[in-house]
């Protein structure tokens, strides 16, 4: 069954999309150019500017979860203004920094703002379940654009007007963030998904941290994370000093390489999601990734040559940046997918602090070379991690309504619909969620199923 977002979802959409893409810019618009402009400021030290470079994650990953708890009991947009207005007086702050240790201030009280979680919380409180994808991937996607477009934009930025310039800018997209919270996000006044009781929410998260195969992917995205936060203490010294390209310049560096690799991977995102390859074609961006680290760190630098190793390293990440959560939207139990996000994104926040952090300290001591051996040493463990992954089920989630009284036996005869992979019949809460196989499931069947099914009047 074909769906088709409605006008209101594609508004809600767009609007939220939109909302992230902005934030997301302003934060990566600093990789390009901590590392050569944060030189500037009063006690700087590569540790240090790592350090400021990471805070923003460890904030992050800190309070993501209490921000989606405090969404579900205050309300999504309060949170989300709470955390726009935090994030751009943390981004006054870093503006005005003429220090190392205000700048380092500035990006920790930015990461407080930690709205990722409310943000979902409210797209999926607005969207169809059979819209949600779609709509995950336009958010995914929207960030993948504001990555590309920092690294292009950020060094042109800083080139007219240094780092304050960025902050500035950032402060100001936090602004256009809450004016399309606010004038274009439709408000929401009951949520669709009941909250759960406190003991089974306990439960679910303490399966989902042993999920075996989820781990897989928590370890990966923390790993790439690092690896990108680390590499780029490296990367624009790199192109300045031993390929010297101006720091004017550099954005005339990423953006033939961001677009090459944005249409050189395509190709094999369709192989892993249209062809079902997708285990191979997430191993052999893996191998690729860990290749190009390995290959910054020990081969001669030569223009041609590392230009290539990063066209090729932005190639093998952006892969593996679309591919993580595709994997684990396909892992995560039925009725999970949102507490399993929530524990994949605080992986990521960590990865981007610690690579940060680590990433200064090895370049003030052993030198750059050792921060891409170290990270090519990473990747390398996350390839032995990976190796054994079960290849993904290409399932489809389906939430049906069940009604208010409850229907005894009614996911062991969901269970055994052909098609239907797993079955979740959440205590206090009247939906059942369904992973599906969507080319062999009778979605009318199903839903002619429940209402067939008598309620339990004694219950």
């Amino acid at each position: 069954m074909k769906s088709v977002a409605i006008p209101f979802e594609r508004r809600v959409v767009l609007s939220l999309a939109s909302l992230y893409a902005f934030r997301m810019l302003g934060l990566f618009m600093l990789l390009p150019v901590l590392a050569l402009y944060g030189q500037d400021y009063a006690g700087a030290t590569p540790a240090l500017l790592g350090l400021a470079l990471g805070a923003y994650g460890f904030s992050q990953a800190l309070l993501q979860i209490p921000f989606g708890v405090l969404s579900d009991r205050l309300g999504r947009k309060p949170v989300i203004l709470v955390g726009l207005v935090i994030f751009a007086l943390g981004s006054v702050i870093a503006a005005q920094s003429e220090s190392v240790y205000g700048l380092i201030i500035g990006r920790f009280l930015q990461g407080c703002g930690a709205i990722s979680a409310a943000v979902m919380a409210l797209l999926t409180d607005l969207t169809s379940e059979e819209s949600r994808t779609k709509a995950m991937a336009t958010i995914g996607a929207s960030i993948g654009v504001s990555f590309s477009l920092a690294l292009i934009l950020g060094p042109w930025l800083a080139s007219w007007g240094g780092m304050p310039a960025i902050f500035w800018l950032t402060a100001v997209l936090a602004l256009v963030g809450i004016y399309l919270l606010y004038y274009q996000v439709p408000s929401v006044s009951h949520l669709k998904r009941p909250a759960l009781a406190r003991g089974e929410l306990f439960r679910q998260f303490a399966q989902l941290l042993v999920h075996r195969e989820l781990l897989r992917l928590n370890l990966g995205i923390f790993v790439l994370h690092f690896v990108l936060m680390a590499s780029f203490m490296v990367l624009p010294l790199l192109l300045e000093k031993e390929l010297e390209i101006d720091r004017q310049r550099h954005w005339m560096v990423y953006l033939p390489l961001l677009l090459g690799a944005f249409v050189a991977m395509l190709p094999f995102i369709i192989l892993a999601e249209k062809r079902r390859q997708m285990k191979p074609v997430f191993l052999g961006a893996l191998m690729l990734l860990g290749l190009m680290e390995l290959a910054l760190a020990l081969s001669p630098v030569v223009m041609g040559l590392t230009l290539a190793y990063l066209f090729l390293f932005f190639m093998a990440f952006n892969l593996l940046e679309a591919s993580l959560p595709s994997l684990v939207s396909k892992v995560a139990p039925a009725g999970a997918k949102g507490a399993a996000t929530g524990i994949y994104a605080s992986c990521q926040f960590l990865g981007a602090f610690a690579g940060g952090a680590v990433g200064g300290w090895l370049l003030q001591t052993l030198g750059p070379s050792l921060v891409m051996l170290v990270c090519a040493l990473l990747v390398l463990v996350w390839l032995l991690v990976a190796w054994f992954m079960k290849p993904p089920r290409y399932l489809a989630s389906l939430l049906i309504p069940l009604g208010d009284q409850p229907r005894p036996g009614l996911a062991e005869r969901l269970a055994a619909v052909e098609g239907v992979e797993e079955v979740a019949l959440l205590e206090g809460d009247s939906t059942a969620y369904l992973k599906v196989d969507p080319r062999r499931v009778d979605r009318t069947a199903l839903t002619e199923l429940i209402e067939s099914a008598p309620p339990d009047t004694q219950a």
